[in-house]
């Protein structure tokens, strides 16, 4: 029997190692690939993609069977796009502290921005200039999906994932004690036992 597919996205940082302990904890059970974004981290770039439109297609052009889709924040945008594009391949979602392209101006969220620049001066700045909205959409997705949330992220809080969780049609929602923005690879143990159980509750 085929073991199922992940297909992992990193946030904005594009960083490929970000979700490798969560990848190594479920290798036993489910094969698994980390989609790099062009142009960031350690991926190279790519001719004609020059706008996060065209990176989202890339993205969504990267899913070509059935699989289920794990993504850290602004990665969750394109999780939310890819599964609005191809419903009938993505079988599942788990959402990390991501906005899922909501708006967040009434949410108090820090402002990463600056600091990003800052931190990441060779990437290209779609990330921060993108207004990629999905909240009117987000009804349609069908697939089951689990959201996680840092009990102590400023930059997407709580009340993010609670929003979230009220627009979705299959979901669940689960708060990580103490986790900050990066609890994904902090708590890597605690996550990939929540994803591990989510996935095998809605295995198709």
């Amino acid at each position: 029997m085929d073991m199922k597919q992940i297909f992992f996205l990193p946030g904005a940082s594009g960083s490929t190692q970000f979700w490798h302990p969560v990848q190594q904890a479920l290798a036993d059970t489910y094969q698994s690939h980390v989609i790099g974004y062009p142009g960031f981290g350690r991926t190279p770039s790519i001719h004609n993609l020059n706008n996060f439109e065209q990176l989202t297609d890339y993205v969504i052009s990267q899913i070509q069977q059935p699989c289920y889709l794990v993504a850290q924040s602004m990665g969750g945008v394109f999780a939310v796009a890819a599964a609005l594009a191809k419903p009938e391949l993505v079988q599942g979602l788990v959402l990390a502290a991501t906005s899922g392209g909501i708006n967040l101006d009434h949410f108090h969220v820090a402002d990463w921005r600056q600091m990003y620049k800052e931190e990441y001066l060779t990437h290209p700045d779609w990330f921060i200039t993108t207004q990629t909205r999905y909240e009117d959409q987000l009804q349609h997705i069908q697939c089951p999906s689990l959201l996680l949330w840092g009990e102590i992220d400023p930059i997407s809080p709580i009340a993010v994932g609670e929003y979230l969780q009220q627009q979705l049609t299959q979901v669940e929602l689960y708060i990580i004690a103490q986790g900050q923005h990066h609890f994904a690879k902090t708590h890597a143990d605690e996550v990939s036992h929540l994803i591990r159980t989510f996935l095998a509750r809605h295995e198709q």
